[in-house]
C-alpha cells in the first residue's frame, strides 16, 4: 500500500514492557513517534509534529474529502458527524464502497480541538488484527501554538502487549510518518502530496 495513512487499528507496537522509546523516521525529522509500554498489558503510540499553517487548515485536512484525497488517499468521502463515517480507497482502479475502501468510524469530535477514530480492518490484513479491532483507537489533538503554526498529537490506544503484533510496528510506525511528512507537505505548500 503506497502512501497510506494508519491513523487507528492498524498501528502495532512493541511488546516489550516499561519503557518508551522514540523515533525519528521522517525525512525532515519533524515527526516524533513515541512507543509507550508501561501501562504492562497494553502500549500506546504517541506521534506529534507541528506544521506552518492556521489550525483550520489542518482540521480541514483531516475532515473533508478534499482534504483527504490531498494528502492521504485517491478518494475519500467523509461524513463528519459523531457516529459518522470516513471512508477511503487507495486503488486508484477502485471505488468507494468495494473491498479495498477503509472504513473508519467517527467515534466522537469537538471541532478543531479533538477528534477519534476507530478503523474496520480490511480482509487483506492478518487475522490477529481483525480480533482487536474492536478495541483499537486513535484519539487526534489539534492545538493552535500560533495564528500560522498548528500541533497535532495522534494517540494509538488499545493495543495489546504481544508478540504476534511487533512484526508489524516498523512497518506502520512508517507507514503513519509518511502519511504525516504528505500531509505537512500538502499543507505548507498547497499542492496536493499524493501522486497515484
Amino acid at each position: 500500500m503506497k502512501n497510506v495513512l494508519f491513523p487507528t487499528a492498524l498501528l502495532i507496537l512493541l511488546p516489550v514492557l516499561g519503557f518508551t522509546q522514540a523515533t525519528n523516521h521522517s525525512k525532515e525529522s519533524r515527526i516524533i513517534s513515541v512507543v509507550d509500554s508501561s501501562h504492562v498489558d497494553n502500549v500506546v503510540l504517541k506521534q506529534s509534529f507541528e506544521v506552518n499553517v492556521p489550525l483550520d487548515s489542518v482540521w480541514n485536512a483531516y475532515t473533508t474529502n478534499k482534504g483527504w484525497e490531498s494528502w492521504a488517499t485517491v478518494m475519500a468521502e467523509v461524513d463528519l458527524k459523531i457516529n459518522g463515517l470516513i471512508k477511503t480507497n487507495y486503488n486508484k482502479d477502485g471505488q468507494i464502497g468495494d473491498a479495498s475502501t477503509i472504513t473508519l468510524h467517527i467515534i466522537n469530535y469537538i471541532p478543531r480541538r479533538m477528534l477519534t477514530l476507530q478503523a474496520e480492518i480490511a480482509q487483506h490484513f492478518p487475522q490477529f488484527t481483525k480480533e482487536d479491532d474492536k478495541n483499537l483507537y486513535n484519539v487526534i489533538l489539534f492545538e493552535e501554538v500560533t495564528p500560522d503554526k498548528t500541533r497535532v498529537v495522534s494517540y494509538g490506544i488499545g493495543y495489546k502487549n504481544i508478540e504476534k503484533q511487533m512484526s508489524l510496528l516498523k512497518f506502520f510506525i512508517q507507514g503513519n510518518e509518511q502519511s504525516y511528512v504528505n500531509l505537512i507537505t500538502y499543507l505548507e505548500s498547497g499542492q496536493p502530496s499524493v501522486n497515484y
